[in-house]
């Protein structure tokens, strides 16, 4: 491919030129701009230690300065920052933020896709038609957001997403980082593995173990000895690793089809039985079958995640006899697995609930001679009803009396507080 030297971009004969924009410390930035007296000072935005969801979800660069680090526990970051400011999430707030921040972008490109409150894709392949190059644009962009937003963004610009994303952590804050066809090995390369897209904790220990630790080294494996270690996902990352993810930027608007509705807390207290269990999976379930009613989707698998107060973490999931939106069963298929794969060795400290394998309400499904309709009919015309008085008093405005049987436990706000629709930008296919 003849790559044609534009001085301030990525440009080529046939390739695309597209942007990964991240707001700085997004949390923290736009709290210090609602709080100006904030600015100068340590400042983190924390869960509620009270409830325990007591973890960094973003501190600004005073913070970092004393080693704070997101996901960290509050009273880790006390102790590293004695002065730490910490305040509550606002995640309106944010959201508002991030709308218009998207509509920036927009005003560049009408393929802007999210991926997350603070961070998004802009393919601007047609705007250099103007004469600007992808350097030009992302500083353009960076400046306005500045401007009208009061917050700063770190650009990358490459002619790929994943090469894009990763520039746009390479300098921060408040800059641009082109990588292009010429120069990725020589920025990409020397980079940790669990900076390329895709590498999580699992995966960066497994290549560790063969001695990989940076994406060059990925890029430098032959391809059939990294499916050997990490099955098919192997060949994608040495694909990504390599430049060759040709994944387009969706259209704004558009979504990909949700894969899988879940929430999961870290509970007021440890769980301890298997009550305790049931009222937090009831809770939990509540707002995973809200939500699946909401999009009009039904689940056929449901998994769930435990974490013990020592940190051990694992999930199982199970087939459902049918799909279902109703909380009750999403709710028994939960309690049905901890008890098939935990004995109350350990107390829990999250726990966590997800309906997986969806499929729309109206697709035909096979009865059940043994299932009876007409209490799943009756218990699915309940839950409707109690999403009609939610919408209109809250979600706690009515709750199982099985939530009574603990004030702790039966306080969780699951729909408000921990609810997630992740959509799976990973799940889209091979590059």
């Amino acid at each position: 491919m003849k790559i044609h030297k534009t001085g301030e971009g990525v440009s080529a004969v046939g390739s695309r030129t597209i942007l990964h924009a991240d707001m700085n410390n997004c949390y923290a930035s736009i709290e210090m701009l609602h709080h100006p007296k904030l600015r100068g000072h340590p400042v983190a935005v924390g869960g509620s230690s009270e409830l325990r969801h007591g973890i960094i979800l973003a501190r600004n660069y005073e913070a970092r300065h004393f080693g704070v680090k997101v996901g960290q526990a509050l009273w880790e970051a006390r102790r590293k920052c004695p002065g730490l400011i910490i305040v509550p999430p606002d995640y309106g707030k944010y959201l508002r933020f991030s709308r218009m921040f998207n509509d920036i972008l927009s005003d560049y490109s009408p393929q802007v896709e999210a991926f997350g409150i603070d961070e998004s894709w802009a393919d601007v392949t047609g705007a250099l038609k103007r004469g600007r190059g992808g350097q030009a644009i992302a500083d353009e962009i960076r400046g306005r957001v500045k401007f009208e937003l009061g917050v700063t963004v770190s650009v990358g610009v490459s002619y790929n997403k994943i090469f894009a994303k990763l520039g746009s952590d390479v300098k921060k804050p408040d800059a641009t980082t082109v990588i292009s066809e010429d120069n990725y090995r020589d920025i990409v390369w020397p980079l940790p593995a669990a900076d390329l897209l895709g590498v999580g904790r699992a995966t960066e220990a497994k290549l560790a173990k063969y001695g990989v630790r940076t994406i060059g080294g990925i890029a430098q494996c032959g391809p059939d000895l990294l499916q050997s270690w990490l099955g098919k996902w192997g060949l994608y990352l040495h694909a990504y690793a390599n430049g060759r993810d040709t994944s387009p930027v969706a259209d704004a608007g558009s979504g990909f089809a949700i894969k899988s509705v879940g929430n999961s807390t870290t509970c007021p207290r440890d769980l301890e039985n298997d009550q305790d269990a049931h009222i937090v999976f009831q809770n939990l379930a509540e707002s995973v079958a809200e939500r699946m009613r909401e999009q009009g989707l039904m689940a056929k698998t449901v998994q769930v995640s435990l974490r013990t107060n020592d940190l051990f973490w694992f999930e199982r999931q199970m087939a459902l006899p049918q799909p279902t939106h109703i909380s009750t069963e999403l709710c028994g298929a939960a309690m049905a697995l901890l008890r098939r794969n935990w004995h109350w060795g350990k107390p829990l400290r999250s726990v966590g609930i997800r309906g997986a394998n969806l499929v729309p309400i109206g697709q035909p499904r096979q009865m059940s001679l043994f299932a009876d309709e007409k209490r799943r009919e009756k218990a699915e015309a309940i839950e409707y009803a109690v999403d009609g008085i939610r919408r209109r008093f809250g979600h706690c405005a009515i709750d199982r009396a099985l939530l009574l049987l603990d004030g702790k436990l039966g306080k969780l706000d699951a729909k408000a507080d921990h609810g997630i629709h992740p959509t799976g930008y990973l799940n889209r296919g091979a590059p």
